[in-house]
């Protein structure tokens, strides 16, 4: 854990200095790029999933600056449903790929709402990505024929909220 305990460190250090949510998803992702933990520093049961869904595990949980490092582990296929977030996040793939569509938001409020498609990206070990609301609607699938390790950082307590989904898309809004 001397990875994660590092990455923590410089994550206290850097979201310190920000002033505004996007600094702040900036700031996480500078501090993933610059050294993630190997998967083996993460316990054998923060690298154990389910079969049939995603597993979060909370590695850490830090009060100010706030933001929590989790480990999700994804068992091959596995896909979120399309949603955004209560707060700004970095992600890194330590083990497999997610392949990640984000989409934009047209006539929000209204009946004639939908999402389109704007990026789609597979991310592969050691490659970070991060966002901030309003601009993180999006959707994840593990691409990959075994389990895939992915290190979130989020500007909340997770563990206290239980997940950074802040709503979820009906499949009917989505048009290509």
């Amino acid at each position: 854990m001397d990875g994660v305990r590092a990455l923590v460190e410089r994550l206290r250090a850097a979201l310190a200095r920000c002033e505004t949510d996007a600094a702040r998803a900036t700031a996480a992702e500078q501090c993933l790029r610059s050294g993630l933990p190997a998967v083996d520093e993460l316990t054998a049961e923060q690298r154990t999933g389910a079969p049939d869904r995603y597993v979060q595990h909370v590695l850490h949980v830090q009060d100010e600056p706030r933001f929590s490092v989790l480990a999700i582990v994804w068992p091959p296929a596995q896909q979120t449903a399309v949603h955004d977030h209560v707060c700004w996040g970095a992600v890194a793939v330590l083990q497999g790929s997610e392949r990640e569509t984000r989409f934009g938001l047209q006539g929000a409020g209204t009946t004639a709402a939908t999402l389109r498609p704007v990026r789609e990206r597979t991310y592969g070990p050691g490659e970070v990505c991060s966002f901030a609301p309003p601009h993180d609607i999006h959707q994840v699938l593990s691409c990959e024929a075994d389990t895939t390790i992915s290190l979130h950082v989020y500007g909340a307590d997770i563990a206290r909220l239980g997940s950074s989904v802040k709503s979820t898309y009906p499949p009917g809004l989505i048009r290509n």
